[in-house]
């Protein structure tokens, strides 16, 4: 499933010219909204150029960055800029990360190729001798510690690595009616989650009143059960596919050799996934949602079997999201309670995107132990 930012790449003066009206949405009301978009201070931008670009991030990184380099199909061709006279063509973005040699979660990042003028068109194009350049768009949070890794790994590769957050900002559309099928694909997975399967045109054309604050992103993400950021996804500890990479088109298993990879291969070719990032909600002893008494990192009880099912990974309001075992998360017994708050139930989710195998894999499991 593609996760993408369509209206990601904004220089700073055009973005700024939208208002915003700040509207915070309780989670049964964001779920009924029609599409809305949010300015993502918690994201940054950073700039790879030059012409090892591709083949340095393509030793690094979890998916296919190749794909960034080959020609495109009239298919795979997306308009992201409004221009009156002659028509633009653009890679569609890509979902990936860094991780640690041991296979461990580091970085993600959202990769963008500027689109250029269709060759094929009259007229003055793109100038063929302009060095080969990627944006990422990646936690600001972390941002520093990012790009001294990156230049680490560097050594002598053709790219410079530059942050660029100065001039451009990073924009989420998401809820109703994006588009549900890729330029190449169709994704029914991507379409339940609400991300747009391409890219937005003509952008970024935002109305006033249908921008919101991040934090309404940020509970959207939560319902959905898709975590983003070193934060959400513990740095030097995550594994990528108990956070659901996989199925969010992060990870390519045939693209060859990169960071980690020995790892993550070994674990999805076994076949076997024992716990796994989910949507939840507390509630109290009457079925009702209890606002804003869960922190992150509060552990989750099985109160049948007084074991830990998992931990809270990040929460907001009623809704949060954890890493639990499916076995306790999918009993259905109502047992699940907060460490120290027992007066607290939680409830697990199995989101809508998830691939239908996941499930199975967890019941035959299950059968089998």
């Amino acid at each position: 499933m593609h996760r993408f930012k369509p209206c990601l790449r904004f220089a700073k003066s055009t973005a700024y010219r939208y208002y915003s009206s700040n509207r915070s949405f309780s989670p049964h009301k964001l779920e009924t909204a029609g599409p809305i978009a949010s300015k993502l201070d918690s994201r940054s931008v950073v700039r790879f150029r030059g012409p090892d670009t591709v083949k340095f991030l393509q030793g690094l990184l979890t998916n296919d960055v190749r794909k960034f380099s080959e020609p495109m199909g009239e298919n795979e061709r997306t308009s992201t800029l409004p221009t009156p006279n002659l028509p633009t063509v653009s890679v569609p973005p890509m979902y990936a990360a860094l991780l640690t040699p041991q296979g461990k979660f580091l970085y993600d990042l959202f990769l963008y190729k500027p689109p250029k003028l269709d060759k094929s068109s009259s007229g003055p194009g793109s100038d063929p001798d302009q060095s080969f350049e990627l944006f990422a768009d990646v936690d600001a949070t972390v941002l520093d510690e990012l790009l001294e890794t990156f230049k680490k790994y560097r050594v002598r590769s053709k790219v410079e690595i530059e942050n660029v957050a100065k001039d451009f900002s990073c924009w989420q559309r998401y809820r109703g009616n994006l588009p549900e099928k890729s330029s190449s694909t169709e994704e029914p997975e991507a379409a339940s989650v609400g991300w747009g399967a391409g890219v937005d045109h003509p952008a970024p054309l935002i109305e006033a009143d249908k921008e919101t604050d991040e934090q309404n992103y940020l509970l959207w993400r939560l319902q959905k059960g898709v975590a983003e950021g070193s934060t959400e996804i513990p740095k030097g500890e995550a594994m990528p596919l108990e956070y659901n990479l996989a199925g969010l088109n992060a990870i390519s298993f045939d693209k060859g050799c990169y960071v980690g990879q020995e790892l993550v291969a070994r674990t999805h070719h076994r076949g076997v996934i024992r716990k796994r990032l989910l949507p939840l909600t507390f509630l109290n002893d009457s079925g009702e949602e209890v606002e804003q008494e869960v922190a992150p990192g509060s552990e989750v009880i099985d109160t049948a079997s007084h074991k830990k099912a998992g931990t809270v990974r990040t929460a907001l309001g009623c809704r949060g999201l954890g890493l639990l075992r499916l076995e306790e998360a999918f009993k259905g017994s109502g047992a699940l309670t907060i460490q120290g708050q027992e007066n607290l139930k939680v409830e697990a989710i199995r989101p809508d995107w998830w691939p239908a195998e996941w499930f199975q894999e967890y019941q035959q499991h299950s059968a089998v132990a």
